[in-house]
């Protein structure tokens, strides 16, 4: 890497009289220190201008312009200041241009914030950023954009979950009863009614099935590994995000959660009273009053989990942690790729947490997959598939070596979809994964165990994707399902009746 900074530092006054040779010549060890000889910062030439101090500071890796130049401000503050009355005021970034060397070619074009132009020849990429204050040198953004356009040029070269994705079991091939759409035969059949853009509503049948799915997880999954229920928040602050790490892709994909201005009645009588006339919701106006997002609805329980542990070293004796959420409803924004109830905004969840040491959360893991196995082969009887895949935001972090030694990573539980074609060549559906996170969210939000660092992972259950596999390979009619789900089932809803 090769960076170079033309700065300037104004100073109190202007240095009449001083002699600054010699200060700039005692800065060399100072700019070296804490690199390998001869990997230091170097001030390539500088001139006094009225009350400022112009300087060009190059370096490579190690002591960067941007943190050189605060050397050099507390340098001249502490020599100059006792003696002459000089001091900084303040420091800027007339023009910085940095260097580097990238994995790949970029498959297409690479835009940052605040970068003036980003050139790249091959694999070579030089980034020019011009007139930086003192808080965006101090507080390392200049990294961060070097970070960014690594970042997004590796984001072109991931293929999707497809690069990353290993068989790793699979089911035999079944007779299904059918190969009709299930959202459109239960909607057919007023099993379920479409409300909205990816929004159902589950009539009794539709209903009394998920539950019974529901209830199969509690007694074969939850009970026996001893998780305990909690319930956590559906609105989930930034903080929460920033800390799970979300908060660097997740605008795209939720619900934002907007507080309004106040609840005086007086300032939305104007909203109020247009409505009444109108009979239409203005829905200009109330923008106009309500605040910034809060934060966004809850898309997957795990985040808003942690800050009940978030700064706790957690007992021994408490450990590992095995907990589950199924206390209301998440959302996300699915775009263009809502389909029926397979792919919903607003979707029924429950997910289960662990936390513990290495080895204590690879055994869940490992104790969590079997039980799937069980409940899909001898109670659902699905035609499935088992994949080994790593997450985007794990492959963004450099884990995807880690991924593949099994340790760190998702397993994807996928289903055949008859409707959908043949299997060979049609997508199945991921209906269900079990991810081993790592020290992710340990570390995100300061959790430690007695003994040392801990681990965790998560596994969410969503009841919509479940009934969808369910419908599209067994049908409509109870005659077809299997015995054991028959069994926890019970006599369906007859439903309601409409003339």
């Amino acid at each position: 890497m090769e960076f170079s900074l033309q700065a300037e530092l104004v100073l109190s006054k202007a240095p009449k009289g001083i002699k600054l040779d010699d200060f700039v010549k005692s800065l060399g060890d100072i700019l070296k220190k804490g690199a390998p000889d001869g990997k230091g910062a170097e001030i390539k030439d500088w001139k006094v201008s009225g009350d400022r101090i112009k300087l060009t500071i190059t370096s490579g890796t190690y002591v960067r312009p941007h943190d050189a130049v605060f050397r050099i401000k507390n340098h001249l503050s502490r020599e100059l200041g006792r003696e002459h009355k000089l001091g900084v005021r303040e420091v800027k970034g007339k023009r910085y241009e940095i260097k580097f060397g990238l994995e790949h070619k970029p498959k297409g074009e690479i835009k940052v914030p605040f970068a003036k132009s980003i050139g790249i020849k091959g694999k070579d990429c030089t980034i020019i950023l011009e007139n930086l204050d003192e808080e965006f040198l101090q507080k390392n953004y200049v990294d961060r954009i070097v970070n960014l356009v690594r970042e997004k040029v590796e984001q072109q070269h991931y293929e999707g979950k497809q690069e990353h994705w290993e068989l790793i079991w699979q089911s035999k091939e079944l007779k299904h009863a059918w190969k009709e759409d299930p959202s459109r035969a239960m909607e057919d059949r007023d099993w379920i009614k479409h409300r909205g853009r990816g929004q159902w509503i589950f009539g009794p049948q539709a209903a009394s099935i998920m539950r019974a799915m529901e209830q199969i997880v509690v007694d074969e999954l939850l009970k026996p590994l001893k998780f305990d229920e909690m319930i956590v928040p559906k609105a989930v602050t930034w903080d929460v995000w920033q800390r799970s790490g979300h908060a660097k892709s997740l605008y795209p994909e939720i619900y934002y959660i907007c507080p309004p201005e106040t609840r005086d009645p007086e300032f939305w009588e104007d909203v109020i009273d247009l409505y009444k006339i109108t009979g239409e919701v203005q829905t200009k106006l109330i923008k106009e009053k309500i605040k910034e997002p809060i934060g966004g609805v809850c898309y997957a329980q795990c985040p808003p989990f942690w800050p009940y542990l978030q700064g706790k070293t957690v007992s021994d004796d408490s450990l590992p942690v095995k907990v589950f959420d199924r206390s209301g409803t998440s959302m996300r924004y699915e775009s263009g790729g809502i389909h029926g109830i397979e792919r919903v905004d607003e979707f029924h969840r429950i997910e289960l947490i662990w936390v513990g040491y290495p080895d204590e959360v690879k055994k869940i893991h490992i104790e969590i997959v079997e039980r799937y196995k069980k409940i899909f082969n001898d109670i659902m009887e699905f035609e499935w598939r088992m994949a080994w895949v790593t997450p985007w935001f794990m492959a963004q972090e450099g884990m995807v070596g880690v991924a593949e030694e099994k340790e760190v990573g998702t397993i994807d539980f996928e289903a055949y979809l008859p409707y959908k074609g043949s299997r060979k060549d049609s997508e199945w559906l991921e209906f269900q994964n079990a991810s081993n996170n790592g020290d992710k969210y340990p570390k995100g939000f300061s959790v430690k165990g007695q003994k040392g660092e801990l681990r965790s992972g998560c596994t969410g259950i969503g009841l919509e994707r479940w009934l969808a596999v369910f419908i599209a390979q067994k049908g409509i009619e109870p005659d077809n399902w299997p015995k054991q789900f028959k069994k926890r089932l019970g006599k369906l809803p007859e439903g309601i009746g409409f003339l």
